[in-house]
Formats: C-alpha cells, structure tokens, sequence
C-alpha cells in the first residue's frame, strides 16, 4: 500500500521534532499504521532555515496554501500557531477532502465548533492530541479509554510555565517576578509571558478538556481566566502551613445547574498526588463515576513530547481514513447531534471553599467582627491561622479556610471586611478544592 502523504505547515519546536521523530521511528510506525507516513512538503516562512533540517527528503515552500491545495496530500498538520492565518488554513484544507491534525490550542477553543462542523460536512476528520498537554493522551483517554464513565470533572495542571514558577517560589521562598525572570532565562517562559502567566493558555486547554469530557461546544468566552502574576509568596508560605500547595488549575465540573469551567490559583491539600508535580511537568486528575479518580502525567510541551501526540494522530488518521465517517470517533467524544447545550455557569454562581488573608489590627473584638459577617452570609470556617505580630507592630495576619460555599457569597463577606476600621488593606482571597 502507497504511503499516506502530509503537508507540515510550520517546523518550529514542535513541527521539528515531528520531521524527527516521524523520521527516526518510520519503521515503528509503520508497522503500527499498516502503511507509511511520509512527509512529502513542509512549508515555512524560512525557507533556507528550514532545508538545513529538511535537506532533500521533500519540498519547502514559503507559502502554506501551495500544502493545502496540493491534491497528492493526504493530512495537513498545522503547527504555526496562532488563530486567524491557521483558522483559514484548516478550513480550505477540510474543503480540498483533506483530514488534519493541529496542535494549535487557541484555534480550537476559539474556532473549533466551525472547524468540527466544517470537517462532518466534508467527511474528514481533524485530530488534535498535541493541543492539551503535549504528550500526555488525555485527549484519547477522555475520548475513548474513558468513555463508558460519565465523567465528574477535571482538575489539571496543564501549563508547565506557571507550574515551575510556583515550584520555584515554594521552595525558595522567592517572589513572582523573581523566579519569572529565572523562568525565561532557562527557556520555561516566553519573553512575553502574557499567556502562560495569565492563565489564558491553560484557558484554552481547559476549553477543549471541557467541551470533550461533557460533550458541549467550545466555549473559551465564557471560561473564567485567572492567572498568577498577583499571587505572593507568603501566601504559598501560609498555605504550605496549613496543609496546602498552590498550583495553577484548570478546573471543569458538571454540577446540578450547569457546568464549571474555569482557570485560576487554587489550594489543594499535600497528600494529594497532583500536588506534587513540580517543575514544568503537567498532571490531570478525571473523575468518572465508574472508574473513580485515575491521573495523567507527563511533559506537557516540548519538541520530541508533543511531536509524540502530532504522530499519533497521524496513525490514527492512517488506520481510519478509509472507515466509513459515520463509525469513526467523534471529534468531541459524543455525537455531533447529541452535543449537549448546558450553559457555562458564572463565576458568582460556582460552589468551592476558599482561603482568606487579611491585615488586621492586633486587638480584641476584630475576629468577632470578620466572623459575624461570614457567619450572616452561611459561610462556615473550617481551618483559621493567627500569626503574631511582629515586634514593635500592631498588626498582623489572620488567615481563615471556609468550608465550601457560593462565590458570590464571598464577594459579598470580603466587600463587607474591607469595609471594617481595623482591617487594612485588600482581602487576598485564593480558592481551594480538595479534589477527593
């Protein structure tokens, strides 16, 4: 059987590591396949660059729609990043009958129901493993390994940036800025973090992890994108000494009212294995009903990891691509007509326990204060924490747990705290799941 032809629409770090590892394995993967997988034109905008690495093994060309009109080529594999440029990409690769793979995030949180929807009426099919923790296969776990469950919710540390920053500021007691920079001198961070450090990559991820585990559209709008720039590092000590580790989740959960879906810094208790990843390592925690808690850990980025997921969907491809479309997987785990339209709950409406830190004067009757106005607003504290002041100082931390309760009665508590004469300050207030 004549090998499957693909176009490689970038060679950066991860399109580099596909030519690669596509190269080193053929044999392997082949055998796996049924038939080969060759990459038969690449295109860049550095030509030149790009044939240092490609050397005569197959065209490079500088425009990317010389690949997706192409009719020798089978499967388009978009690795540029980005959304408007990839976006039309894809969509005149489905028309042209060609099936794709992409590791592109934010093309499919932002544009997937279009594409998803473009690729049905085509009959092709778009794979897109390497878009969610590099070459950790939560996509087919979730897809398929997973799918006799209904799944509870998902809970992951899927951006390796900010997870070593955190790393870093727990163990060394450094502030954020400090081991930012330490992060970009060693290649983690981006000289433009914004996206890792904000929250809106693990957005993103958190998306297209959501819309598959419950099998609704793509919603990034309406995702709640909360980052770590603001968090510090006295609040990691304070937590360390309560029990809890700071990390940076992606959290969905199905709830009675609607689904959660939602990004930000949140404590989990120490004992819990997914507090424990450290580094730029990434780990996701599913819940199903059937199988209970199982986690997924690995190199979330990365050349050769995510190049590991971008060939798998290659195979995938390879093996299915003659099946009728109708008994193939579906992009989003369900059905196309069974999408479900359940709404993406506000973040006022969402239900967690929280931590609270607050500046208070060091005198009688101010946690009577803070307590009775929690206490107005059902909202019950489970753990509190007093530090002494220090010496020559009338002022000191206290430091309170709640059980779980609605966001918006928090807000609501913390706008009245702040209100009081013996409490300077803002209220630092970081959520906290227990993911039991």
């Amino acid at each position: 059987m004549k090998p499957i032809k693909v176009g490689l629409l970038g060679l950066g770090t991860v399109g580099s590591g596909t030519f690669t590892v596509l190269r080193r394995n053929q044999e392997e993967i082949t055998r796996r396949a049924g038939r080969g997988i060759e990459i038969s034109m690449v295109a860049v905008r550095q030509v030149e660059k790009a044939r240092a690495i490609v050397g005569d093994a197959c065209p490079v060309v500088g425009d990317s729609m010389l690949v997706v009109d192409n009719p020798d080529i089978d499967i388009v594999v978009e690795l540029i990043g980005g959304t408007e440029l990839p976006r039309q990409l894809v969509l005149r690769a489905i028309a042209n009958g060609k099936h794709v793979v992409t590791a592109n995030k934010a093309l499919l949180a932002i544009h997937g129901n279009e594409i998803f929807k473009a690729a049905q009426s085509k009959g092709v099919m778009v794979a897109f493993e390497a878009a969610v923790a590099g070459g950790i296969p939560i996509i087919k776990s979730l897809r398929e390994g997973l799918t006799a469950n209904r799944i509870e919710w998902v809970a992951g540390i899927i951006n390796g940036t900010t997870n070593f920053i955190l790393s870093e500021m727990r163990d060394k007691g450094l502030d954020f800025a400090t081991v930012l920079k330490q992060a970009q001198d060693l290649g983690y961070a981006e000289s433009d973090p914004t996206f890792d450090i904000e929250g809106v990559d693990a957005a993103h991820k958190a998306t297209i992890i959501s819309a598959i585990a419950f099998g609704i559209p793509m919603q990034f709008d309406k995702a709640h994108v909360e980052g770590i720039s603001q968090l510090q590092a006295i609040d990691i000590q304070y937590a360390e000494q309560l029990g809890y580790r700071i990390k940076l989740l992606g959290i969905t959960k199905r709830t009675t009212k609607g689904i959660e879906l939602r990004v930000h810094p949140t404590l989990i208790p120490g004992t819990r294995l997914i507090a424990n990843v450290e580094g730029a390592m990434n780990a996701i925690l599913v819940q199903g009903d059937a199988v209970g808690a199982s986690m997924y850990y690995g190199k979330g980025a990365g050349s050769e990891p995510t190049a590991s997921a971008v060939i798998a969907d290659l195979v995938d491809i390879t093996r299915l691509a003659a099946a009728d479309p109708g008994h193939r997987v579906p992009h989003l785990a369900f059905q196309p007509n069974s999408i479900s339209q359940e709404i993406i709950l506000p973040m006022a409406e969402i239900t967690t326990s929280y931590y609270l830190r607050l500046r208070v004067a060091d005198q009688a009757g101010v946690l009577a204060d803070v307590t009775r106005i929690m206490a107005d607003l059902s909202i019950s504290i489970d753990a509190m924490l007093q530090k002494e002041p220090a010496e020559n100082e009338s002022q000191t931390d206290i430091i309170m747990l709640t059980h779980q309760t609605q966001e918006k009665n928090v807000l609501k508590a913390i706008e009245k705290i702040e209100q009081l004469a013996t409490v300077f300050g803002q209220v630092t207030k970081i959520r906290l799941e227990e993911l039991s």
